[in-house]
This record gives C-alpha cells, sequence and structure tokens, in this order.
C-alpha cells in the first residue's frame, strides 16, 4: 500500500541547482563531472558533501570524479554504470551536445544513468550562457527518457523520478529545468529527507543492475560491432522497455503524489474546466502561464494549461486526455528554433498527437519564446490567448520580442500585475563584483529562513566579468510565489552606483507609487539634484516616491573594505524594508557574513559585521522639491565620431544594451549583424564611470618608465610623447613636461593620458610605478573629469611616434593598445597580458580565442573591446568553442596560409614575365625576401601593392594606347577591367587578394580550464604540427569563468569547486610537455614579476618560424589575494620570488636554447600560500590535511626548481 499524506518536509530557501544537487545525491554512488554554467553548481554541491562526508541512501558517500571534458564525463559515466555503480553528472549545453555520442551507448546498453541538465542555449551565431530548450532538444533522439520542471519545488519534488524510473525501467534520464530561470532562481521550498526517497526505491531493480554489471568473476561482453544483417533487429528489441516508461514514470509520481498530497501527472492541466483556449508548454514559462490564467477565468474566459512533464517517451494518448473537450484551439510553446522545420519539437509533437488521435476539429499553432534566457512576462502570454481568439491566427509566432522583418511576433500591452496579492518586489541595480548580487543571495535566505513569509530572488546580469550592470529581483510574500520573470515595478528599489544616476539609467520608474528609492552616492542634496536627469525627477515628484540616499563608498573605505558597499547597503534594505525586527535582522546579517566570508579569514567576517552595524543607520531622507515636478527635459545629442558603421552600431545597439534596454531592440536592428559579425572599436564609446577612485599623474615625479601603461589591464593609462605643435593644441587640463630620456629627449614633450571614464580603479598601476617615485594616487573620479578631454585627445589626434617604439618595457608602451576598456575585472591579469600582445603585433594579428574569461571580456555583443589603429586595422578575433580552439585556431592559420602561398606562388610567376615592369619586379622581389619577416614584410607588402596597382593596367588605358584599342573594346564588352596579359592578369588577381599578401601573426588564446583540460589534446596536436602559430594561455590555475573549479592547472592543496578538501596531484607541466618536440618555442612568464623577460618571451615567440606556447600566471579574482586585486601585479612577484611559479624560456632557434629566468626560491613560501584565500581556507576547514597538502607543495617546488636548474645544464652541454 502506498503512503497516505502524513509526512512532513522542512523548508529551506535555495535554487533549483541545489535542489537537484540534493535529490541526486541520494541516488548517486559515483559523480563524473566536468564545469560548464549554469549546472557547475549541482556538481559542486555535491563534491562539497562528500568531501563533508554526506551519505547517499546506500550508506555511501559519493565518489566524484572531474574529468578533462564533458565527453570524457560522458565515457566516466558509461563506465561506471557498466560496472554496476548508479552514475549522475551535471551539465548543459554544448556539454551536453560533447555527451551525445556516449548517450547513445548508455541508452542503447540499457543502463541507469541521469543527467541532471539546467537547459542552456546552444551558441549559434554568438555565445549565450543563458537559459533555453536548444541543449536538450538535441538530445531527444539519443534514447534517453526527459523529464521537465517548472520551478525550483517541482525539481524537489520530481528529480527522483528520474532516478526512480531509470533503475526501474533500465532506461537512462535527462532530468531538465530552466537554465538560470529556475537553475538560480532562489525560492523557498519544501525538501526532501532521505529516508523518504530510499522508501520508494526499487531495490530488487538495484540488485538486478549490480547483477547485469561487468565483472571477471562472471564475465560478459559489451560493445560489440553488429552488421548490417542483425543491427536492426538487435535495435527493435528494446522497443518493450520504452513503452513501460510513462507507466513507470506514472507509478513514481503516484508515490510522491500520496507522500506530499500533490497531483504529478505526465501532463498537468491547470484552468478552466471547460477551456477553449489552451496553452501546451514545459519549463518555467508554465508558472507564468498560471499567474495568466488566474486572471483571466476571474474575468470569466476560458483558459487552459497543459504542462508537460514527461517529453521522452511521448505519451500522445496522456496528452490528449489531459486536453478538455472544450477546446478549440492550442498554443504549443516550444524555448527553442530548429531553422528549415515545419515547427519546433513539441508542436510537432502535439500536433502529430492530435492528427493520430483524429482530432481534426482542434486549431494547433505553435510560438517560440525565451531563447537565451529572453524574459517572458504575464504580457507575453496574453498575447498568445489574444491571439487564439482570431479567426486568423499565425501558425507560427514569437513571444517576447519585435520581430520587424518577418513579422512573427505577437503584439504585447502592459499588462496587469498578475502576482500573489500582497507580494513585497524589490530591484537592486548593482555593479558586476561589488557583492550586490551574494548580499542579496544572503537576504532573500534570512527572510525566507527566518520568517513565515515565501521567497523568490532572481539575478540579471550583462556580460562584462565584473563592473558591468546586475539587476536582482527579489520577491516576498505570504502566499508562493510563481513569478519566473522580471519584476518592473518594485515597492524598493536601490541603486548601488551612482554613474547609473549620473548616465540616466531609467531607474527609478521601476518604484511602484509610493515605494522607496534609496541611492549609494556621495553627494550632498544639491549635487543629487544636479545629477538626477528631469524624467527621474518628475517620477519621484509625481509618485511620491520616498528618496533616500547612503553614503556606503566612503563607509566602506572607513571600514577597510575597500570598494566592497555591499554589506553596508544590504543592513540599510532590512532597516528600510522593515521585513524584520531591526535586532534579528541585524544578528542574522551577521551571521549570513561568518558563513560566507570565513573562507576569507576572520579579519574579513570583522570588517563585514561594522559594516552591518554602520548600514543600519546611514541612509537619509531626501526631502523632495516641489519644483522637480515640473523638471524639464534637457537633449543630449551622441554626436558620435569614427566608422559610419561602428557609429550606427553603437547609436542602435551598445546605448541601449549599455542601459539594460537591451530587451527593447527589435529584430531589424540585428539585420547588418545576423552572422554574429561586429565593428571593433565600440567598447571607447561606451565611457562607463563606474570607478569611485582613479589615478591621478603627478608629472613632477613622474621618470616616465612605463611601468604603469604596461601592466593597466584596461589600457585607461597611457605614455604619450607629443610634438611641440600638438602639446600646444593639448587641452587646458593636460600636464605635460618634456621627455627626459631616450630618443625623445629634446624632441617631444610627454604625457600620461588618464581616461577617468574607462579606468576601473583597480590601483595596479599605483602599485607598478616604482617606490621611490609614487607618481600615481588614486582620488575621486570626480576630481580627474577634466582629463577624459586630454585622454580623448591624445587618443584621437597625437600620431604615433615610430622611433620611440623600442622592443623594451619603455618603447613597448608608446604603441597604440588594440584591446581597451574590456570587460574583464578590475586588475585582471589576462588583459594585461593580452593587451601587450596587441601593442606588438596587433595590427597583423588572428586571435582565436577559446569560450572562457578571455571570450567573455574579449567580445561581449557589439560592446568589443579590440580596437584599430589610425589605419584601420587591427586583430581579427573569432571564438569557436571551448573545446576546439586550438584546432580553430589552427584552421584560421592554414586558410590564410593557403591564400597567401598562392600569393607568393603568383608573385614568382609576375617576376618571370618577361614584360613585367621593372620596379614592380624589384617590389615583388623585396616582396619575397621578407616574407616569413613580420615587420618587414608589412612595409614590403606596401610597396608592392603600390607597385602593382601603378603596373596594372586598365582596359581605359589599354584603350588608350592605339595598337591595343581594339583588343581593350573586346575585354570591355566582356565586363573586364584590367588588361589580359600574362603580367596584368597575375598582377590583377594578386591585387583582388591584396589583404593576404602580408605576414600575419596568427595568436590562439585560452585560459588553462581549456589549454590543460579540455582542449589539451588540440594544443598538443597544433604544436606538434610545427606550423606558425601563437598560443597564449592565461593561467588562473581555475576555470575562472565557470566559478572557479579545478582544473589540471592548480596546484596542491588549493582549494576549488570540484576540490572542496584541497586539490592532492600537482599541477601538470604543460610547457615541458610542449618542450618535448624539441621544435616548439615554449615560455612560462609573470608580467609582475619580471616584465622584460614577458616582452622578450612575446616577441621572441613571434620571430620563431614554427610552433610557440606562453604560459602566462594571471592571479584572479578567484585566488581572493588579501588586498584584493589591487596587489596582482605584486602577487605575480610573490610566487615568482618564492619558488611557486617559474619563469623560463626554451628556444629552440637559439644557440642556448633553455633560459632560467627565475633566481632561486627566496624563503616565504607558506607566507605566499596563506596570503590568498584558495590555500588558507584549507587551513580553517581542514587544518590537518592543510599541512601536509601545504608542505607537499612547497617540496614539489624545490623538487621543479631543481629539475629546472638540469634542464639548463643539460641544453648547455
Amino acid at each position: 500500500m502506498e503512503m497516505k499524506i502524513e509526512m512532513q518536509r522542512h523548508f529551506k530557501t535555495m535554487d533549483g541547482n541545489n535542489a537537484a544537487a540534493h535529490v541526486s545525491y541520494a541516488f548517486t554512488e559515483v559523480a563524473a563531472i566536468y564545469p560548464i554554467t549554469p549546472s557547475s553548481p549541482m556538481a559542486d554541491y555535491v563534491d562539497q558533501w562528500a568531501a563533508a562526508g554526506r551519505k547517499n541512501i546506500f550508506g555511501t558517500t559519493v565518489k566524484v570524479q572531474e574529468m578533462q571534458a564533458e565527453s570524457g564525463a560522458a565515457g566516466a559515466v558509461h563506465g561506471a554504470l557498466n560496472a554496476g555503480a548508479l552514475t549522475t553528472t551535471y551539465t548543459a549545453s554544448q556539454g551536453l551536445l560533447l555527451m551525445i555520442p556516449n548517450m547513445y551507448k548508455i541508452a542503447g546498453e540499457l543502463l541507469p544513468g541521469v543527467f541532471h541538465v539546467s537547459a542552456r542555449t546552444v551558441a549559434s551565431h554568438t555565445l549565450n550562457i543563458f537559459g533555453d530548450h536548444s541543449d536538450v532538444m538535441a538530445c531527444r533522439q539519443t534514447g534517453f527518457a526527459m523529464l521537465a520542471e517548472t520551478n525550483v519545488q517541482e525539481v524537489m519534488d520530481l528529480s527522483p523520478v528520474a532516478h526512480l524510473a531509470a533503475i526501474k525501467g533500465r532506461v537512462p534520464f535527462i532530468n531538465f529545468f530552466d537554465g538560470f530561470r529556475t537553475s538560480h532562481e532562489l525560492q523557498k521550498i519544501e525538501v526532501w529527507d532521505y529516508e523518504d526517497l530510499k522508501d520508494m526505491v526499487d531495490m530488487d531493480a538495484v540488485k538486478a543492475f549490480r547483477e547485469r554489471a561487468l565483472s571477471s568473476e562472471h564475465p560478459t561482453m559489451r560493445g560489440s560491432h553488429e552488421n548490417g544483417d542483425i543491427f536492426f533487429q538487435n535495435r527493435e528489441a528494446s522497443n518493450k522497455y520504452y513503452n513501460a516508461v510513462p507507466a513507470i514514470v506514472e507509478e513514481y509520481m503516484g508515490k510522491i503524489n500520496a507522500k506530499l498530497g500533490t497531483d504529478y501527472q505526465l501532463f498537468n492541466y491547470y484552468g478552466a474546466p471547460d477551456a477553449e483556449r489552451v496553452i501546451v508548454a514545459m519549463g518555467s514559462i508554465c508558472d507564468v502561464a498560471e499567474e495568466v490564467i488566474d486572471y483571466l477565468t476571474a474575468q470569466g474566459e476560458k483558459v487552459g494549461l497543459v504542462k508537460v512533464r514527461l517529453f521522452r517517451p511521448f505519451c500522445p494518448d496522456k496528452l490528449i486526455a489531459a486536453i478538455p473537450a472544450t477546446c478549440k484551439k492550442i498554443a504549443v510553446l516550444d524555448r527553442t528554433k530548429e531553422p528549415g522545420a515545419q515547427g519546433e519539437p513539441l508542436y510537432l509533437d502535439v500536433m502529430t498527437a492530435l492528427a493520430n488521435a483524429g482530432k481534426a476539429d482542434i486549431q494547433v499553432i505553435g510560438g517560440r519564446y525565451g531563447l537565451g534566457s529572453k524574459d517572458t512576462p504575464p504580457a507575453s502570454v496574453f498575447a498568445v490567448y489574444n491571439e487564439l481568439k482570431k479567426d486568423e491566427m499565425k501558425r507560427q509566432f514569437t513571444i517576447g520580442i519585435v520581430d520587424d522583418v518577418t513579422n512573427m511576433s505577437l503584439e504585447e500591452v502592459p499588462a496587469p500585475n498578475t502576482a500573489a496579492e500582497g507580494t513585497i518586489e524589490c530591484k537592486f541595480w548593482g555593479l558586476g563584483g561589488d557583492g550586490t548580487v551574494g548580499a542579496n543571495k544572503n537576504s532573500i535566505k534570512i527572510i525566507g529562513d527566518h520568517t513565515d513569509k515565501y521567497v523568490q530572488a532572481y539575478f540579471q546580469y550583462d556580460s562584462k566579468k565584473t563592473g558591468g550592470v546586475t539587476i536582482s529581483h527579489l520577491r516576498f510574500g505570504d502566499k508562493p510565489i510563481k513569478s519566473p520573470y522580471y519584476i518592473n515595478k518594485a515597492d524598493f528599489v536601490a541603486c548601488h552606483n551612482p554613474s547609473y544616476i549620473t548616465k540616466g539609467f531609467p531607474i527609478v520608474r521601476d518604484v511602484k507609487p509610493g515605494g522607496v528609492f534609496m541611492i549609494n552616492c556621495q553627494w550632498t542634496p544639491e549635487e543629487l539634484a544636479h545629477h538626477l536627469d528631469a524624467a527621474s525627477k518628475r517620477y519621484i515628484a509625481e509618485n511620491n516616491i520616498q528618496l533616500y540616499t547612503i553614503d556606503a563608498i566612503d563607509l566602506a573605505q572607513k571600514i577597510g573594505m575597500g570598494k566592497r558597499t555591499n554589506t553596508i547597503l544590504q543592513s540599510a534594505f532590512f532597516s528600510l524594508a522593515k521585513v524584520l525586527p531591526e535586532e534579528d535582522a541585524i544578528k542574522y546579517m551577521k551571521e549570513k557574513a561568518t558563513q560566507s566570508y570565513s573562507k576569507k579569514g576572520m579579519d574579513i567576517v570583522e570588517m563585514n559585521h561594522k559594516a552591518i552595524d554602520a548600514g543600519a543607520t546611514a541612509y537619509v531622507k531626501v526631502d523632495v522639491p516641489a519644483d522637480w515636478a515640473n523638471a524639464e527635459d534637457v537633449v543630449t545629442e551622441h554626436n558620435l565620431e569614427g566608422k559610419p558603421e561602428l557609429v550606427k552600431q553603437v547609436k542602435n545597439i551598445l546605448f541601449p544594451v549599455d542601459k539594460m534596454d537591451g530587451d527593447s531592440l527589435p529584430v531589424s536592428t540585428f539585420v547588418d549583424h545576423v552572422d554574429g559579425q561586429f565593428e571593433l572599436g565600440a567598447a571607447a564609446y561606451e565611457k562607463r564611470g563606474v570607478a569611485v577612485a582613479v589615478p591621478e599623474w603627478d608629472s613632477k615625479k613622474c621618470i616616465q618608465c612605463g611601468n604603469c601603461a604596461y601592466v593597466c589591464p584596461h589600457a585607461t593609462i597611457r605614455t604619450v610623447a607629443l610634438t611641440d605643435e600638438e602639446a600646444k593644441n593639448a587641452p587646458a587640463a593636460a600636464k605635460i613636461v618634456p621627455v627626459k630620456a631616450g630618443k625623445g629627449k629634446g624632441v617631444y614633450q610627454f604625457t600620461m593620458a588618464i581616461s577617468p571614464l574607462d579606468c576601473m580603479g583597480c590601483g595596479v598601476c599605483v602599485g607598478a610605478c616604482p617606490e621611490k617615485v609614487q607618481a600615481i594616487k588614486m582620488v575621486p573620479q570626480e576630481t580627474q573629469l577634466d582629463q577624459q578631454e586630454v585622454f580623448d585627445y591624445c587618443v584621437a589626434k597625437v600620431a604615433d611616434k615610430k622611433e620611440l617604439q623600442t622592443p623594451d618595457v619603455k618603447g613597448s608602451q608608446f604603441r597604440k593598445p588594440l584591446l581597451e576598456f574590456s570587460g574583464s575585472c578590475a586588475g585582471c591579469a589576462e588583459t594585461s597580458y593580452a593587451r601587450l600582445v596587441t601593442q606588438l603585433f596587433g595590427d597583423k594579428m588572428y586571435i582565436s580565442n577559446a569560450t572562457g574569461c578571455s571570450s567573455i571580456w574579449g567580445n561581449p555583443g557589439a560592446t568589443n573591446p579590440y580596437c584599430t589603429n589610425a589605419e584601420g586595422k587591427g586583430p581579427a578575433w573569432c571564438n569557436s568553442l571551448f573545446e576546439d580552439n586550438a584546432e580553430h585556431g589552427f584552421g584560421m592559420y592554414l586558410g590564410q596560409k593557403a591564400i597567401r602561398d598562392s600569393l607568393i606562388e603568383k608573385t614568382k610567376a609576375l617576376i618571370a614575365v618577361e614584360w613585367t615592369n621593372a620596379d614592380l619586379k624589384a617590389a615583388a622581389q623585396k616582396y619575397l625576401d621578407t616574407v616569413n619577416d613580420l615587420e618587414a614584410n608589412a612595409e614590403a607588402t606596401k610597396a608592392y601593392v603600390a607597385a602593382l596597382e601603378e603596373n596594372v593596367t586598365t582596359v581605359d588605358e589599354l584603350a588608350a594606347n592605339e595598337k591595343f584599342a581594339a583588343h581593350a573594346a573586346e575585354l570591355k564588352a566582356k565586363g573586364e577591367k584590367y588588361c589580359d596579359c600574362d603580367a596584368c592578369a597575375l598582377g590583377a588577381d594578386i591585387l583582388s587578394k591584396k589583404d593576404y599578401l602580408s605576414k600575419k601573426s596568427v595568436w590562439i588564446f585560452g585560459g588553462d580550464g581549456w589549454a590543460y583540460d579540455i582542449g589539451f589534446g588540440g594544443v598538443d596536436h597544433v604544436l606538434a604540427s610545427g606550423e606558425d602559430v601563437n598560443i597564449f594561455v592565461f593561467d588562473t590555475e581555475v576555470y575562472s569563468n565557470t566559478g572557479g573549479q579545478a582544473s589540471k592547472a592548480s596546484n596542491i592543496g588549493q582549494v576549488a569547486q570540484f576540490a572542496a578538501a584541497g586539490k592532492e596531484t600537482k599541477s601538470k607541466s604543460l610547457a615541458e610537455i610542449a618542450m618535448s618536440y624539441g621544435y616548439v618555442y615554449v615560455a612560462q612568464v609573470a608580467m609582475g614579476a619580471n616584465a622584460a623577460q614577458t616582452l622578450k618571451a612575446i616577441q621572441e615567440a613571434e620571430a620563431y618560424h614554427g610552433p610557440s606556447l606562453i604560459i602566462g600566471y594571471a592571479p584572479c579574482e578567484m585566488h581572493s589575494i588579501k588586498g584584493g586585486m589591487q596587489n596582482c601585479q605584486k602577487e605575480m612577484k610573490k610566487a615568482v620570488d618564492c619558488g611557486y611559479w617559474n619563469m623560463f624560456r626554451f628556444n629552440p632557434a637559439a644557440e642556448k636554447k633553455f633560459t632560467l629566468d627565475s633566481k632561486a626560491p627566496a624563503g616565504g613560501y607558506q607566507e605566499f600560500l596563506m596570503n590568498e584565500a584558495r590555500y588558507s581556507r584549507l587551513t580553517r576547514e581542514f587544518p590537518e590535511r592543510a599541512t601536509v597538502l601545504f608542505a607537499k607543495n612547497e617540496e614539489n617546488a624545490k623538487e621543479r626548481y631543481e629539475h629546472l636548474l638540469k634542464l639548463v645544464d643539460m641544453y648547455d652541454k
């Protein structure tokens, strides 16, 4: 007998990933994993619980194994299942697609694996890390059953069905829910107790699974090969298992319903019992639809929803049974796009089910929604039901966008508030990396765990790593919250960064009439009035908005928290919102702060506690002047200069996107970018102004070394040499002094150009300035705004001084950086390296970039930080995938080389033509003589092209010669432009491909997760090819982009996701693997330790006519360095000085092949480890283990240095 409703579960605030991980852990013995957004947290939870000793329902701790790629994880899942262990993985998007070959095998062998998927967009014309169903829909043919959930509670409730049914039915499952919208949405939910889950397991089926496992004790063979005579029949033999799955799923849904009092079915109907208009959908949109249905049915409308839970195997009779008999029209909503198909997958399934059932009287239309996490608010669902009212409906449509090109979108109008009555809605505009999101996660958990209220939190991001816009959407109330869409009218809105006010973001219009608006700023009321735009003033006055300011900026500095204002602002929110008694709120905030920051050290915890106390009373009420109601708009014209295509892109896309208004852009805006291609240099137009403090340069103290510019991650501080005329015309605020030394002395003037509106305020430049000089200090941004005009002048009006661009550190900084103002974190080391490479070779570069941090900061849509020089030349940049970057970059090399090689042969043929002009022959020969020299060939190519253009005869020129006039007329009649003699034909052909003539510098960029793990096979193969390509690895020793998972670059004792108890094995020596070929240039560098060595390695790598590999040590936010990323470059020096990181160069072309650039370790190794929380936290969580692993780490470093010394001796011989 089934248990009746008597089970009580406890409430906990968590997101969908946490819910799935909690359930899956219970049924899992082995988890083979690989990081990918947004699924990584599931694997991380499992790893943390395993490290802490949590037991599954079988009484064992899950064995968690991180693999080198998703394909490897799928292979390990397959193997573990074959060995008889219940095995799980967690993935999404491209990661899931990489598993497809093994999924066919796992399903074909009827193995009960479960893949938990937070469904995410698959990259097409661009990468998108957010949610839709394109990944899971690409797997519907693999033989996996597919179970969908709508919200966080359903993930908790129904995820067991996937495991239970897989065990009993022998069919593997994809258990999926919407990436980000469900995976990262925090909700207060009821949580399973493992004993209740264990109670439902068919232990006989588990026993049978074990008995079928491969074992030498009772050996069998799997994975045979079959020919055409028997394969088909054997494939069909599994049909009965799939036929049985729906009933098994129903059985377990029934058991869950009996325990919980729920009514989960394969297809659940919600709405009017006599509905005539019905939506069929799956995923989080179902909750939006339910809200709309509640509103419409209350108005007497006959509408409903069929929620699809079991998508594969698709059960048509259960679908038909769920649809009301009164239904006349159905709209099927799919969260994916299948170009060229008659409709999307769910639509086609519904159409087939109805046709086979003879339901020809029901009209069916299909629509796409929510691609790439496009928000789908109630207005979109209202639009669908309105479309179903029409006699002539669109058979295919889209919602949530304006399609003014193919006109498929449904018209949407402002919708009523459909959220549960009494729901309090709050919205927080933060700056990426300022802690706003983390604080709000803590806030919602405090409210959820310490009150009786239901809660929801969702977080919206732009594409920047840090320094971009984040919006936190928080709801809480006395009734369950179903609203999986953005808040657009809130009771409380906070603006945590004053730059959003100065830039005129329409933030205050998010506030409900009578609501609270709090601005974090350093302004007086008079200054606030100056900065607020007229529309915001009118809205505040007309809607009785309660306006507050708080200066968390100065308060954070005073407490010692630097730029981290989040905890102060969180405390102010609790004080103003009054959702908890103040004393309780402060107590719970401090508990959360301790929990969140203890891994970074108790000094950080104490600072946060002080911030909580201070924030509770730090806000000030602003009396709104009556004349604000009549504030007059000031029209701002964007008089932008630049390439017309770029200016159009900036005005039409970048500006709206930067204001978080990209949702409003219609399809027509992107017609020029249909293939995902954008112009270079857009980031220069952003002028985000997000830094609170920026550098101030003291021209009197400065020794003009260029170190500050050399390390600047965002190219916002630059050395500039000016002629006297350029200096005379400079803005009045320019600080100009004579060049003090070198070739420019007595010839040029000097200044440091600083862009306060592009600076991220990291302060790395201050640390790079020689200690005895200290010509730079950080000061409030507003004091330096007059320097923006100076910077803009220097960039636009000051010419390059080629003679100063010497091949040393100082000279390198007189070159224009062709990477500027990226979306990387403040203090980022990766961009400092990449920017330097572009200064040296940017106008001749191809860049293939692995997916990861460097692709996210390197090419956010329409906001490109790579730029061009005065001639319009710059890096040609492309991202393929994470796993194949080396191969993709190699393909770029091969493609341009094939065309260039053909031009070289044609140039030789041109020289051989007897009547080719002598000057042209000379230019052609010079071109051939320099063909492998990057710089010399660039000049030779210019001369060669000029000679070709001078000497290739046009038809009109030919006609002017009486001797050839008749022939010219024939050519003209054929539409030819040039003379067709051998010389002119060759010359014209070469000119048509002139962009391929000059030698190019091919670079392959990526992080250690790519180079050491998922892309290592490609890296190895490309290096082994012997071809002239350059690979630069930004080595952060962790998967930085996906949240900080361990890679094979991670070192002993390092704590990371998937290494919760500290990594046991040493980092892989990628450099030595490459060196083993003998013909690969290899270098390890650390810019902050030895700037000259880094520069030399990059120059040597490019000059080497063969493959090269440079590995750059890159401290990262994920390291949690004491003092923050302002110490990034200093931390590199510490790493090298103590022997943690070694610098060396292996140059096969040099007489002395191996050079060890690091000195002998100077001590302080353990102090170095303890300076970074990625290590020091292990001493708090596993102190005894930390002692052992840290000693092992240091011993390994000593052995490594001794080994490098031996290499010096070996290569000297």
